[in-house]
């Protein structure tokens, strides 16, 4: 593939609603632009975005794919990303990287969750985007009702540019709206000019007015001949269009069929035309070890650097780190620095990525996308520079993964096979991590949702030939007391020779502190135990705190006061009172009410208006109290409540199916709280029967 300069250079994300058509549209793209000389499907397996067995086996994206398509002088570098909320990391990965979003959208479904997820990315990345309504060859699709959810769900910043004409229902063209002129579709993706027939007049006219006015919206001037009634010439309305897509005040929509590849081809053209050039855009990072601002600018004359968005490890291709030249120029034969680990790295060769095809290219310039491969010391969200001038720009902010499991390896001897694996998918999902809970001998796995962490499991057996099993996660109880009790505990053993002897004399009651397992008091009068025995006793406090007596969990919030006891001259020990202690320690809090203890987290749900009441019954249902709602713009509430830790297991699921997919959440720990005595007789007999 030939050098392209930062002018000559695009880079577009598709995002959408899982199943919308993405990958089948990055298909027709290549394929119309002669990249590919035959369009695969998804059922077929045989996509060039679609080619991991995951993906294949399960028939939806699963990661990012980049793909570079060559069009009219320029080079649009497409950002495949897979629709369903549990992937949303790699297509925040993708949305870091873009200059702009395609939003997606199936012409039988409309506006989906998917499509409302998309905007918000947009939204979150500040990506100006554009919106293309695909599958018209299907006969009941209506494009009209499809402009009219959009017109109404986000005003009048959509601007039609095409419209289909079909007969006997069947598409067979379109009208660019723009140029108020007919198309013919002839062969595949070629057309021909042709006369608008009558009957498209009617709705014709509808989406001129509706582009005329979103044009005419975005300045006084236009406004004011649009008010007069003066019509727009073709050039004008190309000009305001690209000045104000890039400033996100006017969504361009595009129509076509991506499974046929009917007006691809005008998508490609207006992605030239209307998308900004890195050129156009700023963007800046700091000079490493200070807070000094370097402003790149996508300025191929300046300093080398480069932001690396994503890494892919494969057992096959091997592990390649995917980035955006932010200044410079990128040459293989460069010896870059990696200022976030403060290593040398030495790619060797840099490539552009067609899906899993890595092709050697000689340099990249400022804006552009590629790749590189054996970087060992360079993750996701790291700077590559010099280092004489060494650079770090922000990672942006990923998803937070809430919903997690307990994971156990099948097969003996797999612990290592199946630690490695995880690393190695963590390094390509930034939505992924595992956690070791020694409290209570578990590992725990994290993701978005329960399919994102079914997949990463699946992955792991397919790709890494280790099996992991999910099981339901133990809940992080706590033990305390809310009584008093004075216990006499004497530990004295005679084994011939010197025997073993420790008296200890103790008061066990509340300290009011959860947050610590003990506070130790002496107030020992006369030397009945000695001084220097007294860090036995703590010992021996500190030892049974980790486990205690009620079920087996850590022991909070416990005052224990040594006020007398007894020893022997010559029996006694550090070990003799240690032991004394943990048996007065077991005695003295089952004999002041000991009581299990549950975490309470605090959880932010955001949903939108209509889903409140049914959010906060829920809640209730998992012993929540709700504390309020505070609304947060664009038809949303954010419900506030502190619910225990077992009600939010398997939350994510619920929320999800009780709003459509609309509502997102998040917690974190707050306190402990004593567990009903339901919840505490449940809890005591399963640890009694484990």
């Amino acid at each position: 593939m030939k050098v392209y300069k930062t002018d000559e250079v695009r880079n577009v994300v598709l995002l959408g609603h899982g199943g919308c058509g993405k990958s089948t549209l990055l298909e027709a793209m290549a394929f119309a632009s002669g990249a590919i000389n035959r369009m695969g499907k998804t059922e077929d397996h045989n996509t060039i975005s679609d080619f991991d067995k995951e993906e294949q086996k399960r028939g939806f994206s699963i990661s990012m794919t980049t793909y570079p398509i060559e069009w009219e002088k320029t080079k649009i570098n497409v950002l495949d990303t897979p629709g369903f909320f549990g992937f949303v990391g790699e297509a925040e990965e993708a949305a870091s990287a873009a200059d702009a979003a395609v939003i997606v959208i199936s012409g039988k479904s409309g506006i989906e969750v998917g499509t409302e997820r998309a905007w918000e990315i947009c939204d979150k990345f500040n990506l100006p985007r554009m919106i293309f309504v695909s599958g018209l060859d299907v006969d009941d699709v209506s494009y009209q009702k499809v402009i009219e959810e959009l017109t109404e769900k986000f005003g009048k910043m959509i601007a039609p540019l095409y419209m289909p004409l079909r007969e006997e229902g069947k598409m067979t063209g379109y009208v660019n709206i723009v140029k108020n002129a007919g198309r013919k579709f002839t062969h595949g993706v070629e057309w021909e000019e042709c006369e608008i027939p009558d009957y498209a007049n009617e709705y014709l006219e509808g989406y001129r007015e509706t582009l005329l006015e979103a044009v005419a919206e975005t300045s006084e001037e236009l406004m004011d001949r649009y008010f007069e009634g003066d019509t727009f010439t073709p050039e004008e309305i190309h000009t305001a269009l690209r000045a104000n897509v890039a400033d996100g005040s006017i969504v361009p929509v595009g129509m076509g069929s991506a499974l046929t590849g009917q007006n691809v081809t005008s998508l490609m053209s207006d992605i030239v035309r209307l998308v900004p050039s890195p050129k156009e855009l700023k963007c800046a990072g700091t000079k490493s070890g200070s807070d000094e601002v370097f402003e790149a600018d996508y300025d191929d004359g300046k300093d080398k650097s480069a932001y690396v968005f994503k890494t892919m490890v494969d057992p096959f291709i091997g592990r390649y780190s995917f980035f955006k030249v932010m200044s410079g120029v990128i040459k293989g034969s460069d010896v870059l620095y990696n200022a976030n680990a403060g290593e040398e790295e030495k790619p060797g060769k840099i490539y552009v990525m067609k899906g899993n095809k890595p092709e050697e290219v000689e340099e990249l310039h400022a804006g552009d996308i590629g790749a590189a491969g054996k970087l060992n010391s360079t993750k996701t969200g790291d700077t590559l520079s010099t280092k004489a001038s060494p650079i770090v720009f922000a990672s942006p902010d990923f998803s937070k993964p809430y919903t997690y499991q307990r994971y156990v390896v099948v097969k003996k001897g797999d612990d290592d096979k199946v630690s490695q694996a995880f690393t190695k998918l963590m390094q390509e999902d930034m939505t992924l991590k595992t956690v070791i809970d020694s409290e209570n001998s578990q590992a725990l796995v994290y993701g978005i949702d329960d399919q994102h962490i079914d997949v990463t499991i699946s992955k792991i057996k397919d790709r890494y030939k280790a099996e992991v099993a999910l099981e339901t996660p133990k809940i992080a109880y706590r033990e305390t007391i809310r009584g008093n009790s004075d216990v006499d505990s004497k530990y004295k053993k005679q084994t011939g020779g010197h025997g073993q002897y420790g008296h200890v004399k103790m008061r066990f009651e509340p300290s009011g502190d959860l947050e610590t397992p003990y506070v130790f008091e002496e107030c020992v009068v006369g030397g009945t135990v000695p001084k220097n025995y007294f860090p036995a006793v703590e010992k021996g406090l500190n030892d049974s705190v980790l486990a205690g007596p009620l079920a087996g969990y850590p022991v909070v919030g416990v005052k224990a006061t040594l006020y007398d006891g007894s020893y022997h001259p010559v029996d006694s020990s550090e070990m003799a009172f240690k032991t004394a202690t943990t048996q007065a320690f077991k005695q003295g809090v089952l004999e002041a009410k000991p009581v299990l203890l549950e975490p309470i987290v605090n959880i932010k749900v955001v949903v939108p208006d209509s889903y409140t009441g049914d959010v906060m019954g829920d809640l209730n249902k998992r012993r929540g109290r709700v504390l309020g709602m505070n609304p947060i713009g664009h038809g949303k509430q954010e419900v506030e409540a502190d619910v225990p830790m077992s009600g939010v297991f398997d939350y994510c699921t619920t929320l999800r199916s009780m709003t459509g997919g609309r509502g997102d959440y998040s917690y974190e720990f707050a306190r402990y709280e004593q567990a009903p005595a339901e919840v505490q007789e449940a809890e005591i007999k399963a640890r009694e029967e484990e």
